[in-house]
C-alpha cells in the first residue's frame, strides 16, 4: 500500500493517497485544499485516481473536490446524510474565514457496508453519525487501517456542537462500530497526530468513562 498523508487547507486536515502498488489505482480521501500538492503526490508515485472519497461534508475536508475531480475524472463519494451540510458550503466557508469553493456535486451515496476498492486494495465503509450525520470511517481490513475521518482522534473525539452533530451518537457509533475493530488498528484521524484502536480504547477519555 501506498499511504501519503497531507495536511491541507488552514485547519491542516489530513488528506489521505492511498494506492495499489501494482495497478497503481488510487483514491483520494477528504481532499479539502491544497489540490496541487495533492496532485504532485499523486504524479509522484504515478497513480490514477478512481475515487473521490469524503469522509464528510465541513469544508475544511470536501473544499478541494471538485478541483480534483476536474483534474483525475474520479467521481466523488459522500454519505448522502450530509447532503443538507454539502449545501451550507458557502455559510461553513465564512465561519472559518476561507473562500466558498462553490457548489459540490457528488455523483454515488457512500453507505454503511459498501465496499470501495483501489486495485487490489479494499477498504469498508462504516457509517458513523455523530460528527455529522452523514460521517463515515474506511476501514483497509487487510492492512488494519482506518481512516477515521472527524470521528476519532488521537486522545480525542470529534466536536458535535455544529449542525448535524450529537454527543450520544458519536459515542454510541464508537463504542459499537469502531471500538470493534482490533486493537492494532492504526487510526488516521481527520486531523493531528496517528493512533491506535489500542490506544484510544485505554486512554481516551471519552471512551474510558463508563466502560
Amino acid at each position: 500500500m501506498i499511504h501519503e498523508i497531507i495536511p491541507v487547507g488552514p485547519l491542516q486536515c489530513n488528506c489521505s493517497i492511498i494506492g495499489d502498488e501494482g495497478t497503481r489505482e488510487a483514491l483520494v480521501i477528504d481532499p479539502g485544499d491544497n489540490i496541487e500538492d495533492v496532485l504532485d503526490l499523486i504524479r509522484k508515485h504515478n497513480l490514477q485516481v478512481k475515487q473521490i472519497i469524503i469522509t464528510h461534508a465541513h469544508i475544511d475536508h470536501v473544499g478541494g473536490a471538485m478541483k480534483l475531480r476536474a483534474a483525475t475524472g474520479a467521481p466523488i463519494l459522500l454519505n448522502q446524510n450530509d447532503y443538507a451540510l454539502l449545501k451550507m458550503l458557502d455559510v461553513q466557508a465564512a465561519w472559518i474565514g476561507v473562500a466558498a469553493p462553490g457548489k459540490v456535486e457528488i455523483d454515488q451515496n457512500l453507505g454503511q457496508a459498501d465496499v470501495v476498492k483501489a486495485g487490489s486494495l479494499v477498504a469498508d465503509v462504516i457509517h458513523t453519525p455523530g460528527h455529522t450525520e452523514g460521517s463515515v470511517c474506511l476501514y483497509f481490513p487487510a492492512e488494519k487501517k482506518l481512516i477515521a475521518g472527524d470521528t476519532l482522534f488521537a486522545g480525542s473525539i470529534g466536536r458535535t456542537d455544529l449542525p448535524g452533530g450529537s454527543f450520544e451518537k458519536i459515542i454510541n457509533s464508537l463504542r459499537e462500530k469502531v471500538l470493534a475493530l482490533p486493537d492494532e488498528t492504526i487510526v488516521v484521524p481527520g486531523h493531528g497526530e496517528l493512533t491506535t484502536i489500542g490506544e484510544e480504547r485505554e486512554s481516551n477519555p471519552f471512551l474510558v468513562v463508563g466502560r
